[in-house]
């Protein structure tokens, strides 16, 4: 689940819903928001992600937030000099994943726009979260940072994007395959291509491996065994009709 800790602006938490919706994240607990909640100005932010703003659940404390979590996840860009480990979003999204398989609650904390996390609220963590960004220049707003974690959340289980196979369904039969090979192969052999016993299977092998590499349409290999016959005819008298 995502924390937002005393969250100011309706805006922000609008767009964090946006964002967390955009990676699949839909758990949201708003800690003591400033304006309350319901706040009005949530709802236009967060671009239609009100599945995510609808479920989201106001506790008057982070302690209360975390309460029944086994991992909690503290975001800071600020080296608080606390003594516990520190890692990026693709990390925390791989520690996350792992205790969630395992059974675990785990919570991703984001403090207030203006200062965020207290030392308070870093207690209740077991981990910092912390973005890498421009050394001379850190800051990012809070649905920015919620962006780059749910990111990396999203990424760390996410399948591999579709690629459309426009060819699916047309490639040639084996057999016709194997004959195109076969013509392919004897009309080289007949003019001298494979020049050493040695290397002959060899290189009819490789020229199947090409053939079938090529994922050639049934349409296409008849094409080419009109080419191949029409190279191996004799050449044609200029002066013919």
């Amino acid at each position: 689940m995502v924390v937002l800790v005393r969250p100011q602006l309706g805006e922000n938490i609008g767009k964090t819903a946006r964002a967390m919706y955009n990676f699949g994240l839909t758990d949201l607990v708003l800690v003591a928001p400033r304006d309350g909640w319901p706040n009005p100005a949530a709802g236009p932010a967060a671009a239609g992600a009100d599945v995510v703003l609808d479920r989201a659940r106001v506790v008057d404390s982070l302690g209360e937030a975390v309460g029944d979590c086994r991992r909690v996840f503290a975001t800071t860009v600020r080296d608080r000099g606390m003594v516990m480990p520190v890692v990026t979003p693709l990390e925390a999204a791989a520690q996350a994943h792992a205790e969630i398989d395992a059974g675990g609650r785990v919570a991703l904390v984001f403090g207030p726009e203006r200062s965020g996390l207290s030392n308070e609220d870093l207690a209740l963590a077991d981990t910092i979260l912390t973005v890498p960004v421009n050394p001379a220049f850190g800051s990012l707003n809070l649905a920015q940072a919620v962006v780059l974690v749910a990111y990396e959340w999203f990424q760390h289980r996410a399948p591999a994007p579709a690629v459309a196979d426009h060819r699916a369904g047309q490639g040639a039969p084996k057999q016709a395959l194997a004959d195109l090979h076969a013509q392919l192969v004897a009309d080289l052999d007949a003019r001298g291509y494979f020049r050493s016993e040695g290397r002959y299977e060899r290189q009819a092998r490789s020229l199947r491996t090409l053939l079938e590499n090529a994922r050639l349409t049934d349409q296409e290999v008849q094409t080419l065994r009109g080419v191949f016959k029409t190279l191996t005819w004799a050449p044609r008298d200029p002066g013919d009709a």
